[in-house]
């Protein structure tokens, strides 16, 4: 039996399709990555993630069983 692995699911308010980040990661990789503030545009502060903020509106990373 193989290991259930996580994705990573960019998710965009409005008409914004969702966006698969990364994928192969154990649920502790996929926790950490979603406990990170730029993985959020309510909490993120580097540039080229309020650049996302600014072309796409709220958005947010969450994961998913692959």
């Amino acid at each position: 039996m193989s290991e259930v692995t996580y994705k990573i699911v960019r998710h965009f308010a409005g008409d914004y399709p969702n966006v698969t980040m990364l994928t192969g990661l154990t649920l502790k990789e996929a926790k950490s990555w979603c406990n990170d503030p730029e993985t959020s545009s309510t909490t993120c502060k580097h540039p080229n993630s309020l650049e996302i903020t600014e072309r796409f509106g709220p958005w947010f990373d969450g994961f998913d069983e692959e």
